[in-house]
């Protein structure tokens, strides 16, 4: 994180900002287990499923500059187990810590020596007619960790975050643990989505 840039939660009318990410995620764990979000118009509640948006709600993440709601499928086909992929190469496309979407499409749409399977599972993913899904980045998968880790089997799931030339970024779901690992491990693979509202 570059000087004087902030890591901001919003959930209703809360408001967490901080330079420091780690009690930014803490404060927004205690929000969010205080006070049960009353659902607006049309929005189900977090964990529950949304009509016709591919899975459940996992609330209003504010990456980016504009804040969506990540929609993680359930199902016996919502996640796999593959390698992260491309180990040995630096993939400059693959680096946000904040924009699985984009690391995703990068990766799944290279033509490179090597595949990156657990993306490419990830952007071949469909439900409920929506084929936009992507491996989350690692504060997306941060973030969901907070607020619905009981939908995510409890293990190491890969983000499309890279780290470097030989790892990138697995969350321990159940665990809450973010570290580094070999791109050439196998690790669960978990499609999400967004929607804008």
């Amino acid at each position: 994180m570059r000087a004087n840039e902030l890591t901001t939660y919003t959930r209703g009318d809360l408001t967490i900002s901080s330079p420091d990410e780690g009690v930014v995620l803490k404060l927004a764990t205690l929000a969010i287990a205080a006070a049960p979000a009353i659902a607006a118009s049309g929005i189900p509640s977090i964990g529950e499923y949304w009509p016709g948006e591919g899975g459940v709600n996992g609330d209003l993440f504010p990456g980016g500059d504009k804040p969506y709601y990540l929609i993680v499928p359930t199902g016996s086909d919502d996640e796999a187990t593959h390698e992260w992929g491309g180990y040995g190469q630096e993939l400059d496309g693959a680096k946000s810590a904040w924009d699985g979407q984009a690391n995703t499409a990068y990766l799944a749409s290279s033509n490179r020596e090597h595949d990156h399977p657990a993306a490419q599972f990830c952007a071949a993913f469909e439900r409920d007619g929506h084929k936009d899904f992507y491996l989350m980045a690692r504060r997306e998968a941060s973030f969901l960790e907070i607020t619905v880790p009981e939908v995510f089997t409890q293990a190491y799931h890969w983000t499309s975050s890279q780290r470097s030339a030989d790892y990138a970024y697995p969350m321990a779901f159940g665990d809450g643990l973010l570290f580094i690992n070999a791109k050439s491990n196998e690790r669960l693979a978990r499609p999400v989505r967004r929607k804008f509202i």
